[in-house]
C-alpha cells in the first residue's frame, strides 16, 4: 500500500502545472456547491428564525397559516380556554403586521412589526447590543436591528421615527436579527403593535403556550385542539417545518435555491470528473508501463484511486478555506451562506464521492490500454 500512495503523490506531483490546474478545477467546483449549499442552509435558517427564538412549546393560530410571516387574527378569548387545560401554564397573545416607518426626511418604508408582552412569555429581541429588553416598557420604545440603520434612518439608541403616523423611539437595538424577505422587523410590546398595525384589541396573531412543568406535550396538544374551534395547534418544531416547506417548496425563491444547488452539484461533478478523467489520460504511457511489466489490475485500481483521493484532500482543503472566508464575507447579509459543520462534512464525502467517481472513469480508460504501447514510444 505503502509503495501504491509513494507511485500515486509522484505521478500526481511530477508535473506541477497540470497538478495545480487538477486542484484548480476541483476547487471551482467544490467552492461552487458550498455557496449554492451554504445559501439553501442559509434560508433554511433564516425562515424560521423567529419560531426558534420564541420560547413557546405549543403555537395556536389561526386556520391554514402558512408561516409566521402570514398575518392572520384570532380572537384572544381562545386564550382564556387554552388556559383552562390542564398542563398549559402560560399562553400569551402575540401580534404581527406590516407598518409604515417614516423616516426623518419624511420618506416611507415598510417594516415587520413584532409585539408580545414583555413580561414572561413572550418573542422578545435577542442579541442586544445596545439600551435593555425592559427600555422596550417606555411608552412608544422599539427595538430595531443595527443592520437596518441606515434603511430606517437611525444610528442608536433614544433616537425618534415615525410608524403609522406614531412617535416611536429607539430603546433598543440588536445585532443580527434580519429578516431574508428583507423587511425590518420591528420588536415592540403587544398593545403597541395593535395601534401600529391597525388590529382590534381583542385579536392576536398567535397564542404562545407554554406547559407546565411534567406536562406531556402531545397530551396538551390534543386536549387544546379539542378545548379551542377553529384554530391549529402545533409544536414549534411542526411549525417549524410548516414554514420551512412554504417557503421552500411553496414559493418561487426556495425553488430557486434548491435549482441553484442541484445545478451546482451536477456542474460541480462533471467538471470534477473532467478534471481528473484529464489527468489520468494525460499519465496513459505510465500507466501502460505498470501494465507491461506486469501489474496487476487491483495494483493499477488502487493507484488511480490513491490520486484521486490526494486530489479530493488537497482540493477540498483549499474550497473549505475559500469557503469559510465567503460565510464570513455573507455574514452580515440579508442571505448568508452558512457553513455548518454537518454541511463541512458532508461537502467532504461528496468531494471524496465525485473524486472516486471521476476516478472510476479513469480506470475505464486505463484498462482498455494495450500494454505494447509502451514498446512502440
Amino acid at each position: 500500500m505503502s509503495l501504491q500512495f509513494r507511485l500515486a503523490s509522484r505521478n500526481l506531483f511530477h508535473d506541477r502545472l497540470r497538478f495545480i490546474a487538477t486542484i484548480i478545477g476541483i476547487i471551482f467546483s467544490i467552492v461552487l456547491v458550498t455557496v449554492q449549499m451554504g445559501l439553501y442552509v442559509g434560508f433554511r435558517l433564516m425562515v424560521t428564525t423567529m419560531i426558534d427564538h420564541a420560547p413557546a412549546e405549543l403555537w395556536i393560530m389561526p386556520v391554514g397559516t402558512k408561516c409566521f410571516e402570514d398575518p392572520s387574527l384570532l380572537d384572544e378569548r381562545q386564550r382564556f380556554r387554552a388556559l383552562a387545560v390542564p398542563g398549559v401554564a402560560e399562553a400569551t397573545p402575540l401580534v404581527i403586521g406590516y407598518a409604515q416607518w417614516r423616516l426623518p426626511q419624511g420618506t416611507t418604508t415598510p417594516v415587520f412589526v413584532v409585539g408580545s408582552e414583555l413580561r414572561g412569555l413572550g418573542l422578545h429581541p435577542w442579541n442586544v447590543v445596545e439600551g435593555r429588553l425592559d427600555d422596550l416598557s417606555v411608552p412608544g420604545a422599539v427595538a430595531i436591528d443595527q443592520t437596518y440603520f441606515e434603511r430606517l434612518g437611525i444610528t442608536g439608541v433614544e433616537q425618534a421615527a415615525e410608524l403609522r403616523d406614531r412617535k416611536v423611539q429607539v430603546m433598543a437595538v440588536t445585532k443580527g436579527i434580519r429578516s431574508f424577505t428583507t423587511t425590518p422587523y420591528v420588536f415592540t410590546d403587544v398593545e403597541r403593535a395593535r395601534s401600529f398595525t391597525g388590529i382590534a384589541p381583542n385579536k392576536a396573531s398567535y397564542l404562545l403556550v407554554k406547559l407546565a412543568p411534567g406536562a406531556d406535550l402531545w397530551t396538551v396538544q390534543q386536549a387544546v385542539r379539542a378545548n379551542l374551534a377553529d384554530v391549529e395547534v402545533l409544536t414549534a418544531a411542526e411549525f417549524a417545518s410548516r414554514s420551512r416547506s412554504f417557503w421552500l417548496f411553496g414559493t418561487g425563491a426556495g425553488a430557486a435555491l434548491f435549482a441553484g444547488a442541484l445545478l451546482g452539484l451536477i456542474v460541480g461533478t462533471v467538471i470534477v470528473a473532467q478534471t481528473l478523467y484529464s489527468s489520468t489520460k494525460d499519465h496513459i504511457n505510465e500507466f501502460a508501463t505498470l501494465r507491461a511489466i506486469g501489474s496487476t489490475s487491483r495494483y493499477i485500481y488502487t493507484v488511480i484511486i490513491w490520486q484521486a483521493l490526494l486530489s479530493a484532500i488537497v482540493g477540498f482543503a483549499g474550497a473549505a478555506a475559500i469557503g469559510k472566508i465567503v460565510a464570513a464575507a455573507t455574514a452580515e447579509s440579508a442571505l448568508p451562506v452558512i457553513m455548518t459543520p454537518l454541511l463541512t462534512v458532508a461537502l467532504f464525502v461528496l468531494t471524496l464521492t465525485m473524486c472516486i467517481g471521476s476516478a472510476i472513469a479513469a480506470i475505464v480508460k486505463v484498462m482498455r490500454i494495450d500494454p505494447t504501447l509502451v514498446f512502440s514510444r
